[in-house]
């Protein structure tokens, strides 16, 4: 540690800190190029901590132990007898088990997949993930009693995140999102997105795209709570921003089958932007229609959605499960 004070003032900011890059394959100095484990910022894992709502008595899993912390202020809170926590990589996990000894903590720690929980332990009143998922495991809710909680950060595919606290009545967990968040995903559920290559097949750009114009701003639909809502309804795509150093831009969106794709042109001060669409979905007319169904509704926030996960199957929907969030395209 070549900076001690440096550490110690770090670790009482209230910031995320990365503690593993590349899934531990980075060993030289510097950064990696992916983070893949951290010690969450406090305000949200103080925050996320009030959505759990533990009462005493409460037994706990927790998907991701990580450094260890969360795992240390719910054993203290509960007891270490009534926690459970399962980490995947056993290297994370091993320097877990010592900040715990060093804290006087030795909770129950599993290595293994999150998505399966830990049936051994079931049933448990609360379930805490601290990484974000894509599609809630059936097993989290299987392993929780009726009544009982699970709080997970959740994400589309296509962008935007938020912390999900649902309430478990048999085989149904529902309940609403209630803040932004932005956590490292699931190693299992990590995305695998197909490369820019792969879409114009070696053609010079436009290659066969139809050209239109658009008066909607491609910066109008990055911001978190619009990817959120574009991803709801837009299965299957992805962006990427390709930046020119001059304040321009051009934002590709791409379905993952690989057939179609979509650009469009941002120049700040302009009044209309250059589209260019190929394949069977028009990707730039879905981002459209998405945006403009979330601007009809008086641009709500994450706090007016919610989730329903049941029999494998999930539904978003807007301010109730009577209104689902649709398709489009």
């Amino acid at each position: 540690m070549k900076d001690p004070e440096g550490w110690f003032r770090a670790v009482y900011s209230d910031i995320p800190l990365t503690t593993q890059w590349d899934d531990g394959s980075h060993t030289g100095d510097g950064l990696g190029n992916t983070p893949s484990s951290s010690s969450s910022q406090p305000h949200m894992v103080f925050s996320m901590l009030k959505d759990l709502d533990v009462r005493g008595g409460h037994r706990v899993l927790e998907i991701g132990t990580g450094t260890g912390w969360n795992a240390g202020l719910l054993a203290h809170r509960l007891g270490e007898e009534n926690l459970v926590s399962v980490e995947f990589d056993p290297v994370v996990a091993e320097g877990a088990a010592e900040n715990l000894r060093h804290a006087g903590l030795s909770p129950r720690l599993v290595v293994g997949d999150g998505r399966k929980g830990h049936p051994e332990g079931a049933p448990y009143d609360r379930v805490i993930a601290t990484c974000s998922v894509r599609e809630v495991p059936g097993a989290w809710v299987e392993q929780t009693s009726t009544g009982g909680v699970v709080v997970a950060p959740w994400g589309t595919l296509y962008g935007g995140e938020a912390i999900v606290r649902l309430t478990v009545q048999g085989r149904t967990a529902s309940g609403r999102f209630t803040r932004s968040s932005a956590f490292m995903r699931l190693r299992q559920q990590r995305a695998d997105r197909p490369p820019h290559g792969a879409y114009l097949k070696g053609r010079k750009w436009p290659a066969d795209g139809a050209r239109s114009t658009t008066a909607l701003s491609p910066a109008d639909v990055g911001g978190w709570v619009e990817q959120f809502v574009i991803g709801l309804q837009m299965a299957g795509a992805f962006w990427t921003v390709e930046r020119y150093g001059d304040g321009t831009y051009t934002l590709w969106t791409y379905s993952t089958d690989t057939l179609s794709w979509a650009s469009a042109d941002y120049e700040p001060g302009a009044a209309s932007f250059d589209v260019v669409q190929s394949g069977p979905r028009r990707l730039w007319d879905e981002t459209e229609a998405a945006y403009r169904w979330w601007e009809g509704r008086g641009r709500p926030g994450f706090d007016r959605f919610g989730l329903t996960v049941a029999d494998g199957r999930e539904q978003v929907w807007l301010d109730s499960p009577d209104h689902p969030v649709p398709a489009v395209g």
